[in-house]
């Protein structure tokens, strides 16, 4: 939990305060100091009657008591000096900037819990150990720099890494990015990225809260408690990016299904991400970028006008743009034919919007008012503009500030003379502007966040299964892979259609059920892992005798313990599947069925719950969304059936937690039928 303490401190004493600001003792407090903070200031160090003009305690025990301490003293001292700041001295508030704790050593992690331990038992909030501070209007307790001017229209800014966020910091500010609030939580033993995040929820102020917030997370702990308030904020207004780091595999998962092998950790928070509609960042450049995309109106579509004296940034700034998703439509208008009469002879107004190297301030003015009044099919404009360094160019950049603050939509400066008009550049950030230095980085940003949904529905309808059946079959059945009857018969009471079949054990069984089911029949063995790949599957079986012969052949491969049958069944292979994620809780996963879920790869995931508009989104987010709806003259297959199996796929996962696995490959599908074929089930209790 955050308190107040921490935020609002009516007096700090920085533990190991010191006169040499060299070290992380005498930074924070000469940050402190500098930052003019208005309620008493105290420092406790064993060596010194004064630091840095302050009085110099060097028993923490006659301390008068204080709010917040400041800690920078080495991992031993720590334990035994937040026991008197806790107890003695009425401190809710710790920041442990001192490193030796969890990240260095077994003995550091004992210690580390001492101290979670000692704040826990005052209702207080610990902050590190090894981080680098935190910065709020109120104070600077941090022993690094850059300090940003605080401004509640700037970023909330939460990291894992105290390096990282200086060196975000460092490269946005030059850009005119701005900062509300900045936490590095460090090791996160108390309070990590989702804790803060709570409490920037939970504390939201429509009139005075940031609305845009930045994360840098190492470790996700609390994906659930992410999702919430993330969402929640979303919600009410604010914009939320993140950088998820460490997102690679290190060597290949051991998977005993498709969703096993697909549902990665990092599918996992990809899939929390898109719930949420936080906007995924995968570097310092890309966080900034789309940081300074938010500090911007929203666009309320998807149409760009690009606005250039030349030719080349507006051509690759329109490339990336349509790669992404936007479009650059073309303006063949009355209008965009008067435009082209206050402009120079071979000017062109098509779009990308070109007037030459030659264009002058007015001339940009009359352009951006033309794009944000008269040209309807537009939702938005970037307005590229360099110098050659011939002569300065102020009047073109106070002419672009006038029109960013007046236009009704969005215009996005990218002002690539960033060292020959420096001085012109820089008068237009301190004047509340923001400059894309890189037209493409700008351009990805604009899709990445364009491209980012909404955070899904918190309440809708569940559909109708059969709790207490489920319920009976998994309370009765031990850990590992359901028996075949069992996994019909979860099927049946989540109302998933399925083939008829029937299991056999021997040859008099196996020509009884193929007189029932009536042939042609597909047998399959149960028992082995992938059947395919042991010859386990035989498609097509016309008569009796080679149902006596194929099922010879079928239960001498190697593991089998009966043999599937069922009639043949046509239409396109799809999937769905379900994989529990540790801490992240169960992934709905579909996409094109048989061998192709294995070549192609091409998976759409969602965090349970799962609605039907979720479900929906799912499928038509699929590469391969073009053979479902049907290409090419082949008939597609009925959207909302498949969207159906998903939802009740989400309902059973939610009813039966203890399902690890689960796979429904293929799902045989067409416009009248969407029927699973084969199942695996996979139960794993008390994860």
């Amino acid at each position: 939990m955050i308190t107040e303490q921490l935020i609002n401190p009516k007096s700090i004493v920085v533990v190991g305060g010191s006169n040499d600001i060299t070290k992380p003792g005498g930074k924070v407090l000469k940050n402190i100091i500098d930052g003019n903070f208005p309620g008493d200031i105290y420092v406790t160090n064993i060596k010194e009657d004064e630091v840095q003009g302050i009085k110099s305690y060097k028993d923490p025990a006659k301390l008068p008591d204080v709010d917040l301490a400041v800690i920078a003293v080495a991992a031993r001292f720590v334990v035994d000096i937040m026991e008197v700041m806790a107890h003695q001295k009425n401190t809710r508030a710790f920041i442990v900037l001192s490193a030796g704790f969890s990240e260095e050593s077994e003995d550091g992690k004992n210690l580390e819990k001492q101290l979670v331990e000692i704040a826990n038992s005052v209702n207080g909030t610990l902050i590190g150990p090894n981080c680098i501070g935190v910065l709020t209007p109120k104070h600077s307790s941090v022993f690094t720099y850059p300090i940003p001017k605080l401004t509640s229209q700037g970023c909330d800014f939460i990291s894992g890494s105290g390096a990282t966020a200086c060196f975000i910091m460092e490269a946005g500010i030059p850009n005119g990015l701005t900062f509300a609030n900045v936490f590095s939580v460090g090791n996160s033993a108390q309070v990590g990225v989702e804790g803060v995040l709570k409490y920037l929820d939970e504390s939201f102020d429509g009139k005075n809260s940031s609305r845009v917030k930045l994360l840098y997370i190492e470790n996700i702990s609390k994906p659930r408690m992410l999702l919430k308030h993330a969402s929640s904020l979303i919600r009410k207004g604010c914009r939320i990016a993140a950088v998820k780091a460490g997102s690679s595999e290190a060597g290949s998962r051991a998977a005993s299904s498709h969703t096993g092998a697909l549902a990665t950790s990092d599918a996992a928070v990809d899939a929390l991400f898109k719930k949420a509609g936080i906007v995924r960042c995968y570097g310092r450049e890309d966080l900034i970028s789309v940081a300074s995309v938010f500090m911007h109106p929203p666009l309320k579509g998807n149409k760009m006008a690009v606005i250039s004296h030349a030719g080349g940034p507006a051509v690759m700034l329109t490339d990336e743009l349509e790669k992404g998703g936007m479009e650059v439509p073309n303006i063949d208008t009355p209008e965009s034919q008067e435009l082209l009469t206050h402009l120079f002879p071979g000017s062109s107004v098509n779009n990308p919007i070109d007037f030459l190297a030659t264009g002058t301030a007015e001339q940009l003015g009359i352009i951006i008012d033309f794009v944000d009044k008269k040209f309807k099919n537009i939702d938005g404009m970037v307005v590229i503009f360099g110098t050659p360094g011939l002569f300065p160019v102020f009047n073109v950049y106070d002419i672009l500030d006038k029109k960013v603050k007046e236009s009704k939509k969005p215009v996005f400066a990218a002002l690539p003379s960033v060292m020959t008009a420096k001085k012109e550049v820089d008068a237009f950030i301190s004047k509340g502007n923001i400059n894309f230095p890189d037209e493409v980085v700008l351009g990805k940003a604009l899709c990445r966040v364009f491209n980012t949904k909404p955070p899904s529905a918190e309440a809708f309808e569940r559909p109708e299964i059969n709790v207490s059946k489920i319920r009976e079959i998994v309370d009765n059945s031990p850990d590992g892979y359901l028996e075949p009857e069992k996994v019909l018969r979860l099927l049946d009471a989540s109302g998933i259609p399925r083939a008829k079949e029937a299991v056999v054990r021997n040859v008099e069984e196996a020509v009884k059920a193929a007189e029932k089911l009536k042939l042609p029949l597909a047998m399959k063995v149960i028992g082995p892992v992938h059947k395919s790949d042991v010859g386990g599957v035989i498609l097509n079986v016309e008569n009796i005798e080679s149902v006596k012969k194929e099922f010879e052949r079928l239960i001498n491969i190697k593991d089998t313990t009966a043999v599937l049958m069922q009639p043949m069944l046509s239409g396109l292979e799809i999937f769905a599947g379900a994989k529990y994620e540790d801490n992240f809780g169960h992934m709905i996963l579909c996409g094109m069925g048989g061998i192709f879920i294995e070549v192609l790869k091409d998976v759409s995931m969602e965090l349970t719950p799962v609605n039907h508009d979720t479900a929906i989104n799912m499928i038509h987010t699929l590469k391969s969304y073009d053979i479902i709806k049907g290409a090419r003259g082949k008939e597609g297959i009925d959207e909302k059936l498949f969207a159906d199996v998903l939802v009740r796929l989400s309902a059973l996962m939610e009813t039966a937690p203890e399902i690890y696995e689960l796979d429904l490959n293929p799902l045989l599908a067409n416009m009248n039928q969407v029927i699973a074929v084969d199942a695996r089930i996979n139960l794993k209790k008390n994860v």
